[in-house]
C-alpha cells in the first residue's frame, strides 16, 4: 500500500492534475450533489469519477483530499439576549430570549442549537403604580430557579431598594393534575415533570409577586383551613394545572429542588 502512494505521489509530479481532489476543483457541496463531482483517486484507491458533497462520507465515493479540502465545521452561536418582558401585562404570558449564529454548520458539522427559548412570566402592574395582582385567583407558579433571574419590579411605592423583604413558604400536598404537566420536555418547563400527585411541594412568597399591603401572594391560601381544595397553574404552560391542600406556612421552605416553586 505505501508503494502505491509513493507511485501516485510521483504521477502527480511528472502529470499534474493526475490526483485531483476537491482542493484543485474548488469544490465543497452540501447534502447530496450529483454534480458536484471531479475526476481523481477515491479513498477507496479507485481512479475515476469522485465526489466532494457531505454524502461521499456515506457513499464511500469522496475524493481522496476530502476530509482536507472540506473539513466539517460546527454551529457556532452567540450569548443569549436578556429576557425580554412579559408579552402581555396583568394576565399569565411569556417571555423570551434569542441568540444569533455566528458561523453556520458546514460540511456535516453539528447543526445549530435552539436560537429561541420561551419561559412564562406574569406582570403584576397594568401601569405604573397600578397593582393588579388581586385579580388572580388560582396561584401561578413556576420553578424556584426562576428566583435567580427575576427583576424585582416596584409594584407599590412602599416597595422600595431599602425594603426588607419578608417573605415567607407554603407547604401543599398535591392532590391531582393534569397529564400535560408530565409532557412538558422543554428546557425551560421541564420541571413541570416533576409535579406528583401526593407530594409535598414548597412554594416561596416574594416580591414582586407579593403584595406590598397585605403582604402576601395571591392563591396563598394562608386563610385555608387544610381542607379546602386549592387551585395551582404552571407558568409557561396553561394545560398544566390542578389541585393541592395547604399543609402549612413556614418562614423557609426546605423541600428538595425539584419539589420548590414560587408564586409569580
Amino acid at each position: 500500500m505505501r508503494t502505491l502512494w509513493l507511485a501516485l505521489c510521483t504521477l502527480a509530479r511528472l502529470w499534474p492534475g493526475t490526483l485531483a481532489g476537491c482542493a484543485e476543483a474548488g469544490r465543497c457541496c452540501p447534502g447530496r450533489d450529483p454534480a458536484c463531482f471531479t475526476r481523481g483517486w477515491r479513498l477507496d484507491r479507485v481512479y475515476g469519477t469522485c465526489f466532494c458533497d457531505q454524502a461521499c462520507r456515506l457513499t464511500g465515493d469522496c475524493c481522496f483530499d476530502y476530509d482536507r479540502a472540506c473539513p466539517a465545521r460546527p454551529c457556532i452561536v452567540g450569548e443569549w439576549s436578556p429576557w425580554s418582558g412579559c408579552a402581555d401585562q396583568c394576565k399569565p404570558a411569556a417571555r423570551v430570549r434569542r441568540r444569533g449564529v455566528r458561523q453556520e454548520p458546514l460540511n456535516g458539522g453539528a447543526p445549530c442549537p435552539a436560537l429561541e427559548e420561551r419561559a412564562g412570566c406574569l406582570e403584576y402592574r397594568a401601569s405604573p403604580g397600578a397593582d393588579c395582582a388581586h385579580a388572580f385567583v388560582p396561584a401561578f407558579i413556576t420553578t424556584s430557579a426562576f428566583n435567580k433571574e427575576r427583576t424585582r419590579h416596584i409594584t407599590s411605592p412602599q416597595w422600595s431598594t431599602d425594603t426588607e423583604e419578608p417573605g415567607y413558604c407554603m407547604e401543599f400536598k398535591t392532590e391531582s393534575l393534569t397529564h400535560h404537566c408530565a409532557m412538558e420536555n422543554r428546557p425551560l418547563t421541564r420541571w413541570m415533570q416533576y409535579l406528583r400527585e401526593g407530594y409535598t411541594v414548597c412554594v416561596d412568597c416574594q416580591p414582586p409577586a407579593m403584595n406590598s399591603v397585605s403582604l402576601r401572594c395571591s392563591g396563598d391560601g394562608l386563610d385555608s383551613d387544610g381542607n379546602q381544595t386549592l387551585h395551582w397553574q404552571a407558568i409557561g404552560n396553561p394545560r398544566c394545572q390542578g389541585t393541592w391542600k395547604k399543609v402549612r406556612r413556614v418562614d423557609q421552605c426546605s423541600c428538595p429542588a425539584v419539589h420548590s416553586f414560587i408564586f409569580i
